[in-house]
């Protein structure tokens, strides 16, 4: 395995707590994808962000 796999899936759903605390759900190759999950499992009342990492490694924050 190469670990190339945030290249191929540059789409990151992330909960995050009450208190802060971030979790990676997963890594999605599409937003469509990543944003689909984050709104099922919003459902329960959770705090979910999708994430979009760059091909420079930044990380942005990306709303549905």
């Amino acid at each position: 395995m190469s670990g190339d796999s945030e290249a191929v899936r540059p789409w990151r759903l992330i909960r995050q707590d009450c208190h802060g605390n971030r979790y990676r759900v997963g890594s999605y190759a599409t937003r469509a994808e990543a944003l689909h999950l984050a709104e099922r499992l919003g459902e329960r009342g959770d705090g979910y962000l999708v994430e979009h990492q760059r091909s420079d490694g930044s990380v942005q924050a990306v709303s549905g």
